[in-house]
């Protein structure tokens, strides 16, 4: 069954109406898990975003029970999975999916600080050796993360390459390294 024409528009100050998008996440959810015989539970969190947040997430869906490490299993892909659904369901607009967030055991919020320590780490080496640096291939939500995070580093710059599943973060100096 598809979902009601609805679309969790955000006011003015693109905020998320919690509640209606909350009560469709849960109804969502409710379907996937029953119809997937995963046994899992879930409690859906209220949040204030900080301004500075490299993700400004208003919902966040815990996980828990026997089957989370299922969820988690491949780098999270079925977690992933699951949370481009539920953004789908809900209808949001791609640049507002960071808005809803699924996460078991703290993956994903551990993942994040992985993700700005490693562009602090490689923006550092850049910086100092004046050699770009390639990430990984990566999902376009944690390349975002890396863009923001080195958009505030003054010695480096950062561009997305590739296509696809091969889409990765390189990052450049600057400017070059003056010679010695």
């Amino acid at each position: 069954m598809v979902p009601k024409a609805m679309n969790y528009q955000f006011s003015n100050d693109e905020k998320l109406d919690r509640e209606a998008a909350g009560a469709e996440l849960r109804h969502f959810l409710d379907r996937v898990l029953a119809g997937a015989s995963l046994d899992l539970r879930y409690a859906i969190e209220s949040l204030d975003p900080a301004p500075g947040d490299v993700e400004q997430v208003e919902l966040r869906v815990a996980f828990s029970g026997q089957d989370e490490e299922f969820l988690l299993e491949h780098n999270g892909e079925l977690l992933q999975a699951l949370e481009y659904l539920a953004v789908r369901w809900l209808r949001l607009d791609p640049h507002l999916y960071d808005r809803i967030r699924l996460d078991a055991a703290n993956y994903r919020a551990d993942r994040i600080e992985e993700l700005k320590l490693s562009a602090r780490v490689a923006a550092q080496r850049v910086a100092e050796t004046g050699q770009s640096f390639r990430f990984n291939p990566m999902p376009a939500r944690e390349r975002r993360i890396l863009h923001m995070v080195l958009s505030e580093i003054p010695a480096v710059r950062s561009e997305s390459e590739g296509y696809g599943e091969d889409r990765q973060v390189v990052i450049h100096p600057a400017k070059p390294l003056r010679s010695r």
